[in-house]
């Protein structure tokens, strides 16, 4: 059976019309495969009908060939990868299957104490199942007549490979798995995700990390948001993962100022898979998709989820909400009026609660796409709950509003810099806040 993102997500926003909410089946296992914008999705990742009940339990395995890789003495370079799939729980609490990728380096590691663990949060990726980061590691680069996916999170990645740090991918809730819609931005499926991953790499046939591997969170983007809220929900969600050091870059913690940032940018598709995935997650809003939003907008996010960021950045890059509403208003005007759905937007703020470890927060001044000045308030809000948090806002060169490159530049220019500060946490260095010398204004 073949079932698409695009028929997932129309469903989704006629919803309210219909007077019932139902997402389509797929096919749970078997050699069927989907095809998404003319990709072919292996059938590894059709979940089965039935899940294991503990989370990160691993579903199945099978071994995935890294195209950027070379042979090496012992083994590849650089390293030996697997394909996983796990459960995980959303956050209305129901068993999920999550997709992602294990990859046990062939460097060793000369930090201190066994061989680390870290997992790794992609950023935006899109939501249509061929851009999923596991595919990504083996297809680093997917262009064709109808799709653009770039593996740009790679090189980080390889970076922490080649310190002997074993490294866990997350595909996240609905991002490869076949069964449903990726929950972009949605800060309960995407933590969860992150921590079952780290669960589940202690598991993968072969891996050498177990119950003395310390473990660390990187993340940049949707990737920090993600290891920002992991790390948050760490302590009731997953006291058996403890955390030595989480790298949340750039991270949307407010999604109400970020989405203003994005509507008009080169990254303005965002805000489709935004709202597909809210949809998704709490049916109650297909009816604000079906009467505030207008046949254009409707069209749009049923192409957006079957999109990749590439796809997106070309399709629908600088368009403004505006032409997706019934009322002409921007999609924050018309959130902003209607109390159910702000108060789904503020249910997904991060920085309500203090978070496990030490965590590095990373933003540039000039980003204009996830704001600079709401990711600072993410290091304020925990530093006044006693966090121990490096906080390092990059005083980058405005390199033109809207087009991406004020967020992209500050990932490339601390990559380094992030990596060195989790290898420190992850051999058990220590590290002091620099809270009580940052500034009250950005």
């Amino acid at each position: 059976m073949h079932a698409t993102k695009r028929l997932v997500a129309t469903a989704l926003v006629t919803a309210a019309c219909l007077g019932a909410y139902a997402v389509p089946s797929v096919a749970a296992t078997g050699s069927d495969h989907e095809v998404s914008r003319g990709v072919t999705i292996p059938s590894f990742y059709n979940p089965p009908a039935e899940l294991p009940a503990a989370n990160g339990a691993l579903i199945r395995t099978e071994p995935l060939p890294l195209d950027l890789s070379l042979p090496g003495l012992d083994g590849p370079l650089p390293g030996r990868a697997t394909r996983l799939m796990y459960k995980s729980t959303d956050s209305n609490g129901k068993p999920v299957a999550v997709t992602g990728a294990y990859i046990e380096p062939s460097a060793a590691w000369s930090g201190g104490g066994a061989r680390p663990l870290v997992a790794f949060a992609s950023g935006t990726m899109g939501q249509g199942d061929q851009c999923a980061p596991s595919m990504a590691l083996q297809h680093p680069l997917t262009i064709g007549s109808n799709t653009v996916s770039i593996g740009y999170e790679d090189l980080a990645l390889y970076r922490l490979l080649a310190k002997g740090v074993a490294v866990v991918v997350t595909d996240y809730a609905g991002l490869g798995a076949t069964d449903r819609l990726h929950t972009y931005v949605n800060r309960v499926d995407s933590a969860h995700a992150v921590l079952d991953a780290g669960r589940a790499a202690h598991t993968v046939p072969g891996a050498s990390v177990g119950p003395d591997s310390r473990v660390g969170l990187y993340g940049y983007s949707e990737g920090g948001g993600a290891t920002a809220a992991a790390a948050e929900l760490q302590p009731s969600y997953a006291p058996d993962v403890p955390l030595s050091g989480t790298y949340a870059g750039a991270p949307p913690a407010d999604l109400s100022v970020v989405m203003k940032g994005i509507d008009g940018s080169g990254l303005a598709g965002a805000l489709g898979w935004s709202i597909n995935g809210f949809i998704q997650s709490d049916p109650s809003l297909a009816e604000f998709a079906d009467t505030q939003i207008n046949a254009t907008g409707k069209a749009a996010l049923a192409d957006l989820s079957t999109m990749c960021v590439g796809d997106a950045v070309l399709g629908y890059g600088f368009r403004k909400s505006t032409s997706w509403t019934t009322s002409g208003k921007s999609l924050s005007e018309v959130i902003a009026n209607a109390p159910n759905v702000q108060a789904v937007l503020d249910a997904q703020r991060i920085g309500s609660l203090r978070p496990a470890g030490p965590v590095r927060v990373v933003t540039g001044v000039a980003d204009d796409i996830v704001v600079h000045s709401q990711a600072r308030q993410l290091a304020v809000d925990w530093c006044r709950k006693g966090a121990d948090v490096t906080y390092k806002p990059m005083n980058l060169p405005n390199l033109g509003n809207g087009t991406l490159l004020n967020h992209l530049a500050p990932a490339i220019a601390d990559q380094g810099s992030a990596i060195s500060w989790l290898a420190d946490r992850l051999s058990g260095k220590p590290t002091s806040s620099n809270c009580p010398t940052m500034p009250l204004q950005p």
